[in-house]
């Protein structure tokens, strides 16, 4: 009776043991969805042979960090960029491939750490109507386009606002063709997202980046609040291989794998993309 006792004594021991273990296996989310701002090439885009997919340097490193986690993901198209991240903050989806870090979001959103691109703002000129530029102080007395409600960051908006002029367009193809035109002197966008533009615009032997850029911010994953994936081992994971791949340079090798991918396709007839 004694051996009985020690032996179910032993096995419930063990079985307690075995309970942290098994509660962190049952928390564990065996599929994600995410979804991302689908106009901002070469990050985000629209897969033009599933146009439900998000594709790009983003969509790539997601399917990295979660194929290194043993989670399966699903990118995709929710809506224009405001849409995503009303169904994101609702938990309708899981988080966002690339948002910068804002007081609002901040209230419904966990930011995965660190950063893993800083995206530089930066002057766009027209080729051969250069000037001379080292920094914000050379913008002034001339005239400027940006996006209407685009934000630099609060120290160049605020010295913007008291010392610059610069009018807010509807679209960057917009402000590209007024500074193309002799409209403006400068356009303000980001490096990256813009080039990919002037690529698929036909305009990129005609426009030039000016350094150094006005102002970089940081791009993060964001798990909402509402995620019922959302625990403690998903964002400690997240971040452990996210620091894994900026170490590796795996992000930097994205954005010019990606650059190119949008830039051949922007070659690619839409008929034959649609088959």
């Amino acid at each position: 009776m004694l051996k009985r006792g020690l032996y179910k004594s032993g096995l419930l021991l063990f079985g307690l043991l075995l309970l942290p273990a098994a509660a962190d296996a049952a928390g564990k989310c065996e599929r994600l969805v995410a979804t991302g701002n689908p106009e901002y090439p070469p990050y985000l885009w629209r897969d033009p042979q599933n146009p439900q997919q998000l594709i790009g340097a983003n969509a790539d490193l997601l399917q990295h960090l979660a194929k290194e986690l043993g989670v399966a993901v699903d990118i995709i198209y929710s809506g224009p960029w405001s849409r995503a991240q009303a169904e994101v903050k609702a938990g309708r989806i899981d988080l966002i491939a690339g948002a910068f870090l804002t007081m609002s979001r901040l209230e419904v959103m966990d930011y995965v750490h660190p950063a893993f691109y800083f995206t530089s703002n930066v002057v766009w000129v027209h080729r051969g109507a250069e000037f001379p530029y080292a920094g914000w102080e050379d913008l002034r007395n001339r005239t400027g386009d940006t996006l209407v409600n685009n934000s630099f960051g609060q120290q160049f908006d605020a010295y913007a606002k008291s010392n610059l002029t610069i009018e807010g367009v509807s679209s960057l193809t917009q402000a590209f063709r007024k500074l193309l035109l002799g409209r403006t002197d400068y356009v303000l966008y980001e490096r990256y997202p813009g080039q990919a533009l002037a690529d698929s615009l036909g305009m990129q032997d005609d426009l030039l980046v000016l350094d150094p850029p006005i102002s970089s911010e940081g791009l993060y994953l964001t798990l909402s609040h509402n995620s019922a994936c959302n625990d403690a081992w998903l964002r400690g994971m997240l971040a452990k291989k996210m620091t894994e791949a900026l170490a590796s340079g795996l992000p930097e090798a994205l954005i010019q794998r990606n650059l190119q991918r949008w830039k051949d396709q922007q070659l690619t007839p839409a008929s034959d993309v649609e088959q």
